[in-house]
């Protein structure tokens, strides 16, 4: 049951809703496990189960690490146990086939006998649920949080629906107090409201128009596309990967608001980046934290010198690669990122970078970003480097057909422009300024501020509506967090 589909629309989100607004507030959080739980279940059924053993493992090392530090233990024993769990039933759900794949790979060059697995089912979500959990233990084994003692509590924050199986990853000592008291007042309800049309409409009527284009043209040969088209497919894939990945932060942060939960915001204008490094300030800031915050920085950080710094770097954004997906192609996209972070660190090349003007360094980090996105779309190594061949070969012969025609038509070409010009900050600045003047407007009695005000209402039933009926049309709706 994802956000973009007609039984979460219409059943599951308005049945909650109504019963959150009705049940006493001491029961608010026993109803929305119970929703989130159910949530869960109706596209995993049974694999709930793996969802529930996490939350109690992770509930009872968290009091085991709370006691060892209250008698003066050492409370690494616990904390030790929490990791292999939690990093081990991550590792047999999401990478036991592709380890044992590999392994079978190396055995068959050397005459040996190969290892039979059935394949492994991966659980929606698991990636996130897992460090999410993580953050918990660890942040009590910090004493960045108090042990939270109330078993219900610790499985609201794990399993909470609206970033369940697509984030963003919220850290327990930002939602601790929240999730013991919050109030939702009307103007929160509302913005919730309004920043949940808005990740629809990012999700419905962008990604999955530029989603359904990039995903026909990496269906083809790539010896057999031009240089055009190709350039076509990744830069579709560049912007549909961002604004799905958004809409669904978008709507997750507005369902939160909703029940009174505030998350920290998760994407901020990536694409307007000036360096790599600021990318990935921007990119999923969710995750790049957490890397930061329970990897590089324990690693070592920068803090002992430029060769282990960039050894931590690599270590990082290979792992981050891997976290996406159990396949080679993500190891090269992390590796490839983790790469220019490297060398942007070098003197040289920072000190000519910072010299470039600013359109030039923007160019320079919308090219690099492109390219990686190849890698990380491609089913195969190999086919990531013939499409990037394609992409700089032009003299391969024109590729017509019908299908071509369907897909790249005149809502394609409205679509990419609007894509691109509503990812840089520009549209920031327009609603900021509009909620300034409407403000004003209202305050002030002026009849404009009212026509303003009715412009709003209008524009998000416009996105709502044209969103509901292409769902209900059965567009092309993909789930993109499947591999993740």
């Amino acid at each position: 049951m994802v956000f973009s589909s007609t039984i979460f629309l219409f059943v599951f989100l308005p049945l909650v809703l109504l019963s959150y607004l009705v049940v006493s507030r001491k029961f608010r959080n026993l109803l929305l496990l119970t929703a989130s739980l159910i949530f869960y279940a109706w596209g995993e059924n049974i694999y709930v189960l793996l969802m529930l053993v996490s939350i109690a493992l992770n509930y009872s090392f968290g009091l085991l690490i709370d006691r060892a530090k209250q008698r003066g233990w050492s409370a690494r024993v616990p904390l030790g146990c929490a990791l292999v769990a939690n990093l081990g039933l991550l590792g047999f759900f999401k990478y036991a086939n592709f380890l044992v794949d590999n392994l079978n790979t190396v055995l068959v060059n050397i005459d040996l006998a190969t290892v039979e697995l059935q394949t492994v089912h991966l659980p929606i979500g698991i990636s996130f649920f897992t460090f999410q959990a993580l953050s918990y233990v660890v942040d009590v084994y910090r004493g960045h949080a108090s042990v939270q003692k109330n078993p219900v509590h610790v499985a609201l924050y794990i399993s909470l629906f609206p970033q369940l199986i697509a984030g963003p990853i919220v850290r327990y000592h930002d939602v601790a107090e929240q999730i013991v008291r919050r109030m939702t007042r009307f103007d929160d309800f509302a913005y919730g409201i309004r920043r949940f049309i808005i990740g629809l409409g990012k999700k419905v009527l962008v990604a999955n128009v530029l989603g359904r284009t990039a995903d026909y043209i990496f269906s083809l040969p790539a010896e057999t596309i031009p240089a055009g088209l190709a350039w076509i497919g990744a830069i579709s894939y560049t912007l549909q990967i961002y604004y799905d990945f958004s809409g669904y932060s978008d709507m997750a942060i507005g369902l939160g608001r909703m029940f009174g939960f505030r998350f920290l915001e998760n994407f901020n204008y990536p694409y307007a980046a000036q360096s790599m490094r600021e990318f990935w300030r921007r990119w999923h800031i969710s995750l790049s934290s957490w890397f930061r915050d329970y990897l590089y920085i324990p690693l070592g950080g920068n803090r002992h010198g430029g060769l282990r710094t960039h050894f931590n770097l690599l270590i990082v954004f290979f792992l981050c690669g891997l976290w996406h997906g159990a396949s080679w192609t993500f190891v090269v996209w992390g590796l490839y990122h983790g790469g220019f972070l490297v060398l942007e660190r070098l003197r040289p090349i920072n000190t000519v970078l910072e010299a470039l003007p600013r359109v030039l360094r923007h160019a320079y980090v919308v090219l690099a970003v492109v390219v990686g996105w190849v890698f990380f779309r491609a089913e195969t190594f190999s086919y990531a480097i013939g499409y990037l061949q394609a992409m700089v070969t032009f003299t391969t012969p024109p590729f017509y057909n019908s299908q071509l025609f369907l897909i790249i038509n005149n809502e394609f070409w409205l679509t990419l422009v609007v894509a691109i010009i509503c990812s840089a900050p520009v549209m920031r600045g327009l609603a900021r300024t509009y909620s300034i003047l409407e403000g004003k407007a209202v305050s002030s009695g002026m009849i404009y501020g009212y026509v303003l005000s009715i412009g709003a209402v209008v524009f998000f039933g416009f996105v709502l509506s044209y969103s509901v009926a292409s769902l209900m049309g059965g567009a092309y709706n993909p789930f993109l967090y499947f591999r993740f």
